[in-house]
Formats: structure tokens, sequence, C-alpha cells
């Protein structure tokens, strides 16, 4: 008789658990698994979205291996992934860090300073962006030449606009990211810190063998998720930029927009679009490996 009602409890709580994750499933469903799987079978035809497709087979693939502006931009794209996520996760740590040490009201004022410019939509935000860096009356440039340097001409330089992007798209960004730590910060129970403390170890040496080892999970979460959305990052370039100075700041995701909805290449595009799906995805998978596989 225990047996079975043990038996009946586990079916229920299965159900329960899959009828949670079913709309979820189904979402990842219509909205990635189907469009990825339409994407690459647009990509084997010759298509501008106003006339019938006309079956290419693997030519859209051949032209992408020879198209030299689009390795350009995979380039442009690996640069800004390799600054932009290192720098996003140790100014997310350490600013979860410093706010987890405040306390009082001043915590909820300085959560609010940091998660203002992620509240507001991403196109705004990098309006703002755009007005700080103004090279002539921009605040950034201001500060600058009180401080006794020269104006920078910022996203107007094929040297400097990439990186400026990077800047503002980290300033929009750290909030939502220190949020995420800081939510596993206090998850920590303060009785390790107590036990580290009578054995001499505060500081630096508590936050090495206690603090980052008991964040593995959430640091590999977010190192992850950044990292695909530093691929997938467009609508702050395009607002800025629109791949300019002299296509200093066209990145993948931009390229492959300009070829679909500018030159209306569909076919070309989606090809674009699936070999950018497949780097993702292997980078996705070699960043799990290596971080699940550090003790």
């Amino acid at each position: 008789m225990t047996s079975r009602k043990t038996g009946s409890r586990a079916r229920s709580e299965w159900l329960t658990a899959y009828g949670l994750l079913l709309p979820n499933m189904i979402g990842l469903l219509v909205f990635v698994f189907l469009p990825i799987a339409y994407a690459f079978y647009v990509s084997l035809f010759d298509w501008n979205a106003l006339t019938p497709k006309s079956f290419a087979g693997w030519a859209n693939y051949r032209e992408l291996f020879g198209d030299a502006q689009w390795w350009q931009s995979v380039r442009r794209t690996l640069l800004f992934s390799v600054v932009y996520v290192p720098l996003l996760f140790m100014l997310s740590l350490l600013s979860a860090l410093l706010l987890h040490a405040i306390r009082g009201r001043a915590s909820g004022i300085v959560r609010t300073m940091f998660l203002m410019p992620f509240a507001i939509t991403s196109i705004i935000s990098a309006i703002i962006g755009m007005f700080m860096l103004d090279p002539r009356f921009g605040i950034v440039n201001a500060l600058l030449e009180r401080l006794g340097g020269g104006a920078q001409p910022f996203l107007a330089s094929t040297s400097q606009a990439l990186f400026s992007i990077i800047g503002v798209i980290l300033w929009i960004n750290i909030g939502y990211n220190m949020i995420i730590f800081l939510s596993a910060m206090k998850e920590i129970p303060a009785d390790y810190y107590e036990a580290a403390a009578i054995d001499g170890a505060r500081g630096f040496r508590a936050f090495w063998h206690i603090t980052l080892p008991l964040l593995k999970e959430t640091s590999t979460f977010i190192l992850i998720v950044t990292t695909i959305g530093s691929f997938q990052s467009l609508d702050q370039i395009l607002v800025m930029t629109q791949g300019g100075p002299m296509n200093s700041t066209e990145v993948s995701v931009l390229y492959i927009f300009k070829q679909a909805f500018e030159l209306l290449n569909m076919g070309y595009a989606s090809a674009l679009s699936f070999v950018l799906f497949l780097i993702i995805f292997v980078l996705s998978l070699f960043q799990l490996r290596l971080l699940s596989s550090k003790k």
C-alpha cells in the first residue's frame, strides 16, 4: 500500500514538473528550433523574398567561404566577444561584491543606478550612449578635457568605434549581471565566512576560497549567455554606427541583416545565419565543457 502511494506521488510530481516545463519547451520549439530548421531550408535556395524560391543546393555555402567581407565581420565579432565578455564578467562581479558590502538604504539607491541603463530599452540606452560619446558636446570628452586629456573622436574613428560600442553595451548590461551575482552571493551561508575567519581567511582569501568556488554555476551561466549575446549584438550597433565608419563595426549579425533586408539575399543571409548558429553552438559547448571540468 505504501509503495503504491509512493509510486502515485512520484507520477504526480513527474507530471507536474513536465507540465510546468511544457510552455517553455513549446516556446523553444516554435521560436528557436523551427526557425533554425527553416533558415537551413531557405539557405538551400536563391530567394529575394519577392519571387518564388529557386533551388541552389550548396551554392550559398560555397559563396560564403569565399566572401572576404563576411570573414572580416566574423573577426570583428570575435574581437568584440574577447574584449566584451571578460570585462562584463569582471565588472559585474566587482560591482556585486561592492554592493554586497553596502548596507541600508544606500544599497537600494546604488542598485537602482546600476539597473537603470538596462531597465530602459536598448535603443534608448544606445542613443544616450551616442550623446555621451559625442566628439564636441559629449560628457565623456568634457571629463577628459577637465582631467587634462584631449578630445577623442570615439564613434567617428575606425580604431575607436568598436571599443566605444563595447563600452556603451557594458554600461547597459553590468547592472543585470550584477544582480544575478548578488542573488547568488546572498545564498552563500554566513557560517562559511565565520569559520574561515577563525582560520585567518579574510578579505581576498575568503573571496578566492569561498565566494568564487560557490559562484561556479552562476559564473558558468553568465559566461555562456554573455558570449552568445556578444555574437548577437545588433540593435545598439545599428543605432550608433550602422556598421561604420568604413565597416569598422560591421559585425556578423549586422552583415547578415544587410544581406537579408537591404540586398534581399534571403537565401545567402540564411546560410550565413546558419553558419553563425553553428559557431555559437560550438563555442557554447566548448565553454560548458571547459567550465564544468574545472574543480
